[in-house]
């Protein structure tokens, strides 16, 4: 994909221009409650991190009163992502606080993909001040790329008096490294989990692993078991060989092809499973073309992000999204 580069000239509309002053009074007062408590600027501890919709509101909008926010909208399925965002994080590091660069997986995220009005990825967009600013899409050489986060880094001082933070790249990174895996709290839960779920009691099983990940939420082993037994609650009341009829029958029914999908999966057929989903994607629209992928997404978990399967069927639902 060639880079379709997005002038930032004429970005600052009159509404950002109001914003602008109200953002340079917010960030100076943020800074002198930091500098009364000691405390550090939201921003200044960390330079690279993940995003989701739940956090972007805190994560991206509220930091960007204080420093610039780079969004980098990427997906693993990417090939362009993986040579753009190594460097982006790099420069993050190298501007030392400046900027900092907020990641989003569009596969996780597809609100915010959408309300970006994202055509394609990799895509780049900056927040200042609650502004968003389009920066670029596709992979860009090196010079270009810092060259826009100069521009940008002028443009949130001059227009929107935000400056950032000097912040130690050794200290951010070490703020950066994820947190250890707890240890002890949920080796009960996670054992009461399992053994629900091998005993046939989905419901009891749904609801621990639940409340591992309502403290846990990225804890990978409660993340996989939620989703088996989730899938499996989904087909214990299915009569197999009505729903592969009605999904032969009916292939323009979404639903249909979901719940075959569904058993598809749990008999092993992953593949069949998968593309089954892919397809339904690709004929449909609206409310059930979402459907379908949610639910592809969802099958992804039980089986693993490794797993090569996965990675196929990710490359095939980005063909036909994207």
């Amino acid at each position: 994909m060639q880079p379709r580069n997005m002038s930032m000239s004429g970005v600052v509309d009159l509404a950002a221009v109001k914003a602008a002053g109200e953002a340079k009074q917010k960030a100076e007062q943020a800074r002198a409650e930091a500098a009364r408590t000691g405390a550090a600027p939201a921003g200044a501890t960390r330079l690279v991190f993940d995003v989701d919709e739940a956090g972007f509101q805190q994560d991206v909008l509220q930091r960007s009163t204080e420093v610039p926010v780079v969004i980098d909208f990427w997906a693993e399925w990417c090939q362009p992502c993986k040579q753009l965002g190594p460097l982006l994080e790099s420069l993050a590091a190298e501007y030392a606080g400046k900027f900092v660069l907020a990641k989003i997986d569009v596969d996780s995220n597809q609100m915010l993909f959408q309300q970006f009005g994202v055509q394609g990825i990799p895509a780049v967009f900056a927040v200042v001040a609650g502004q968003p600013i389009p920066l670029f899409q596709g992979a860009v050489p090196e010079a270009q790329l810092r060259q826009v986060l100069d521009q940008l880094v002028q443009v949130a001082e001059q227009q929107f008096g935000i400056v950032g933070a000097p912040v130690d790249p050794a200290a951010a990174e070490q703020a950066d490294a994820p947190a250890p895996a707890p240890v002890g709290p949920y080796d009960a839960a996670l054992t009461t989990a399992a053994d629900a779920l091998d005993a046939g009691d989905l419901g009891g099983a749904i609801r621990a692993y639940q409340n591992v990940l309502s403290d846990d939420p990225t804890n990978p082993e409660a993340k996989l078991g939620l989703a088996q037994a989730e899938l499996l609650q989904r087909v214990q009341d299915l009569d197999p060989q009505a729903v592969r009829k009605e999904a032969a029958e009916r292939p323009a029914d979404v639903q249909a092809q979901i719940r075959a999908a569904d058993l598809d999966l749990v008999g092993g057929h992953v593949e069949d499973a998968f593309g089954r989903l892919v397809d339904a994607v690709q004929r449909t629209a609206g409310e059930d073309r979402e459907a379908a992928r949610v639910r592809l997404l969802e099958l992804f978990d039980v089986i693993g992000a490794d797993d090569p399967r996965v990675t196929k069927a990710r490359t095939a639902l980005a063909r036909v999204l994207f």
